[in-house]
């Protein structure tokens, strides 16, 4: 039995509410990416997370207008990809990503990586986006992937306070640091690869269990609920506050991944999932992330 519940949502530091959990689509095929959205909204996923440089912004766009949803009732994220940094890069960037969403507005804008090897650009794109948040086209924006170094030096050289830092966090990499030092900064945790899918290819011990929702304390605590793994890692990102967007193609998956708002974990289940933490990152690390090393371009014609 499933849930058609919409999330509840969280206030971002500028007031706008985002849903606690949402639908990514990084890496979703593009023809299975229509699908997949319709079926999240049919669900009651309002929160739908996209990117640039994922190549299905366009199906994103289809699936929300098919769906017959009020566009006022969903939240659509978007990023800009690097090769768009600096200021009218950026603009020109962002203009593209309208286009292929099919949307006038964004809910939330986001700097997909810090690039520290030339945050110049970085800094410039973002002050273009802090544009088309005044003009009311981003409703908020963000980053993504940022260190607390990155933040500070966003934050002296800029004037808007990041809505949202996406990253990279699941029970293997919980990045406990960085989530203190966004609560005092006002700035909200987004979690990408929620359910540590990623970690599968970096695991810190080639012995270890190497997915989250295989470990034994999750699985133990899923028995007792009567949950699956996946759901009771969710519920932990919930419990600790940072929002959610877990990427799936499968109705089963899409279906499963936002029934989780029936229960709770107590505080001690939070603290052994918490207890899982490796240190170790899974994916790729953003202080090594540029144009040179990734020099995918982004079509905005």
């Amino acid at each position: 039995m499933t849930t058609t519940t919409t999330p509840p949502t969280l206030t971002l530091n500028n007031g706008v509410a985002i849903p606690v959990l949402g639908l990514g689509v990084f890496q979703s095929p593009p023809e299975e990416t229509t699908a997949a959205v319709e079926t999240a909204i049919a669900d009651g996923y309002r929160l739908i997370d996209t990117a640039a440089s994922y190549d299905n912004e366009r199906e994103v766009g289809a699936a929300i207008r098919a769906s017959g949803i009020d566009r006022t009732e969903m939240f659509i994220t978007t990023k800009l990809w690097i090769s768009d940094y600096g200021y009218d890069n950026a603009l020109v960037g962002f203009d593209g990503c309208m286009r292929r969403l099919g949307l006038d507005y964004v809910d939330l804008f986001l700097l997909h990586q810090p690039v520290p090897t030339d945050f110049d650009r970085t800094i410039a794109a973002y002050a273009a986006i802090e544009e088309m948040l005044s003009e009311g086209r981003a409703r908020a924006i963000g980053v993504s992937n940022f260190s607390e170094r990155h933040l500070e030096n966003l934050m002296q050289r800029t004037e808007v306070v990041p809505a949202v830092n996406q990253v990279e966090l699941h029970p293997f990499f919980t990045q406990q640091p960085l989530r203190a030092f966004h609560r005092r900064h006002g700035i909200a945790t987004e979690a990408w690869s929620p359910l540590g899918g990623i970690h599968v290819y970096r695991p810190a011990d080639p012995n270890a269990v190497l997915n989250a929702i295989e470990h034994p304390t999750v699985t133990s605590i899923a028995t007792k609920y009567g949950k699956t793994s996946a759901q009771v890692v969710l519920r932990w990102h919930i419990e600790r506050g940072v929002i959610a967007i877990p990427k799936s193609v499968k109705s089963r998956r899409i279906a499963e991944n936002i029934d989780v708002f029936g229960f709770e974990l107590t505080a001690d289940e939070v603290a052994a999932i918490d207890a899982l933490d490796t240190g170790v990152r899974g994916g790729p690390d953003p202080e090594a992330i540029n144009t040179t090393m990734y020099p995918k371009t982004v079509k905005n014609d």
